[in-house]
């Protein structure tokens, strides 16, 4: 992986703000390391705000600690759950930075993390709205578990990462490790925040911000990531997930900026994914959903056909059995 010695920030960029949005829901057991990790960024021009979603895990009362300590951290305890996208939006439209990092509690910030993103920033493209990197992947007890981005057989990374006009690629296939991302402000704020509508906020910010500003990828491990039963990556794609619905409705604000065969090919792979995924957990109605998406992106295979067959019949069976007419 490429050194940080060539990134380290010039004069001109100390000054720059980050913001740093400490998302917790119940992180008691990892909170103390994560906002330690917080105050042993290199970088010194942070804005904190520290955010609790109705924890009821004694979180607050850690958070509250920490902004005693650092009265300059700004301090946001939500009484009702509001979920990632609300409760982020909460303290970012008070915020300030010109860069933005989503932090959630659960994952640990390493020393040189903002200093070496906001170095990359500056000498970046004014289009780059977001600059992603490298993560070790943890354990719930901190053992390392391997690499977000790992060198294949040939040396080259896996998964491949992005650099550039990226939508056709994050629309096909999973590549960014989320938690390492920093965002530019202005494309934060062009989109208005995160969807508040939504389950949660990547897969809908990647489609959202790709479509006209760069992403830029950082060669470099900045941020370790844990991995934990209660973590929201953890939820994904188990039977009775609640991100589906979200990734439907993402796949259709896809499916209305898609305007080359390559994105739509790239959407339709996406679409074909996310059906047997659907299939598997027997969410039949769903299947019917991404179908249609997929009928507007390219002709049917064999398999799809199949699949959207068996769910039809599988959902009439089901309706019948409830005495409603499908």
């Amino acid at each position: 992986m490429s050194s940080s010695s060539s990134l380290v920030p010039t004069a001109s960029a100390s000054a720059v703000t980050v913001t740093i949005v400490a998302l917790c829901h119940n992180h008691a057991s990892f909170l103390r390391e994560a906002l330690d990790s917080i105050l042993s960024q290199t970088y010194p021009h942070l804005e904190v705000w520290l955010v609790d979603d109705a924890s009821t895990d004694g979180s607050p009362d850690i958070l509250r600690e920490y902004a005693a300590q650092h009265p300059e951290w700004h301090l946001l305890l939500v009484s009702e759950n509001l979920g990632n996208c609300r409760a982020f939006n909460a303290a970012f439209r008070q915020s300030h930075g010109e860069f933005l990092i989503d932090f959630a509690t659960d994952d640990v910030l390493l020393p040189e993390r903002v200093s070496q993103q906001v170095a990359a920033f500056r000498a970046a493209d004014s289009r780059v709205g977001v600059v992603y990197s490298n993560a070790e992947i943890i354990a719930e007890d901190g053992t390392l578990l391997g690499l977000h981005h790992r060198p294949g057989p040939t040396g080259a990374l896996v998964p491949p990462p992005a650099t550039g006009w990226v939508f056709a690629e994050v629309l096909r296939r999973y590549f960014i490790s989320t938690p390492t991302m920093m965002m530019r402000r202005a494309c934060l704020a062009e989109l208005g925040g995160y969807d508040e509508t939504l389950a949660y906020e990547d897969f809908d910010f990647w489609v959202r911000a790709s479509r006209d500003w760069q992403f830029l990828f950082l060669d470099a491990v900045t941020t370790r990531k844990r991995k934990h039963p209660r973590s929201m990556s953890s939820r994904a794609y188990q039977r009775y997930d609640p991100y589906l619905a979200s990734t439907i409705r993402v796949c259709e604000k896809a499916l209305a900026r898609v305007s080359t065969d390559n994105e739509r090919a790239a959407l339709a792979t996406r679409v074909r994914w996310e059906m047997r995924q659907a299939m598997r957990r027997r969410r039949f109605a769903e299947v019917q959903e991404l179908f249609k998406i997929l009928r507007q992106t390219s002709r049917p295979a064999l398999l799809d056909l199949t699949l959207a067959a068996v769910s039809r019949l599988a959902l009439q069976f089901s309706l019948d059995a409830q005495g409603v007419h499908f």
